[in-house]
């Protein structure tokens, strides 16, 4: 005999954190690439009795493979389990992080959240200068004439700035045409303003086609699926630098790590502070 109020189960929805800068090293805290989330993309998309998938989202973007690796494992573990996936950004879904937020179905976001920014973009330093002037005499041998290019200690060369500006053509068209496919006829700009490389807020994103809603993860998933829903997250481990922090001594193994983790905070400050985060 079934009875009734034992089986109805309340409607569970897991959660995936994807929080960070996206590059395919593990260094820092928050790294978002392939290989640290995909155990636990497919441990997500197996829990039994869920109805959908939200994607927690908080990236400014980085590595453009690593955002299509990771954009493309979730896309075919949604076609394989047949499950909708809904993008929920926090303060930003930007470059690589718009990039992932198109692996869902839909997206949402705060109104004062910064989304867009659909393009692409390379910066180094020009230190020729600075080896001048301590008299550091550098040498370096290749072979291949393009091996050194872009080489930050000699002036900079026109064809090597042309060469890279064809290689970023490239991946941003990449970027353009998975947009269009994603968003489709939810597109309300032309491609001059959408893919220039601007970013704005989540009301002007709404009004443009880049999101579906402005909500929060808990409020909209509480309204389409119940108030008894429930949420599973799954989310990547803690870095390093945090575990350690606080703990005596470190030895060489230890120091190389909090150094090999604050190399990576500051390369990820640097991608956040370009939307002002």
């Amino acid at each position: 005999m079934r009875i009734p109020f034992l089986s109805r189960r309340p409607p569970i929805v897991p959660v995936i954190r994807l929080a960070g800068v996206i590059a395919a090293g593990g260094r820092g805290r928050g790294t978002i690439n392939l290989a640290s989330m995909a155990s636990l993309l497919e441990r997500a998309f197996q829990v039994r009795g869920a109805c959908a998938i939200a994607l927690d989202l908080n990236s400014p973007g980085g590595s453009p493979v690593q955002s299509a690796l990771v954009y493309r494992r979730i896309r075919a573990l949604a076609d394989e389990k047949k499950l909708p996936v809904l993008a929920f950004t926090q303060d930003v879904a930007a470059s690589g992080g718009y990039w992932l937020a198109c692996a869902a179905d839909e997206i949402f976001a705060d109104e004062s959240s910064i989304v867009g920014s659909i393009g692409v973009i390379s910066s180094s330093f020009g230190l020729q200068g600075l080896i001048e002037r301590f008299g550091v005499e550098r040498r370096v041998h290749t072979s291949g004439a393009r091996k050194g290019f872009l080489d930050p200690f000699l002036p900079e060369d026109p064809d090597d700035v042309r060469r890279l500006k064809a290689l970023q053509a490239e991946i941003h068209l990449s970027f353009q045409t998975l947009v269009r496919e994603r968003r489709g006829a939810r597109l309300k700009a032309e491609d001059d303003v959408l893919f220039s490389g601007e970013f704005w807020t989540g009301n002007k994103a709404l009004a443009l086609g880049l999101i579906d809603g402005l909500g929060d993860l808990r409020s909209v998933m509480r309204q389409r699926y119940g108030k008894k829903v429930k949420f599973r997250v799954f989310a990547a481990e803690t870095g390093w630098l945090r575990r350690r922090l606080g703990i005596g001594a470190l030895d060489r193994w230890s120091v190389a790590h909090w150094s090999d983790d604050l190399l990576g905070a500051l390369e990820a400050r640097a991608v956040w502070a370009r939307y002002g985060l």
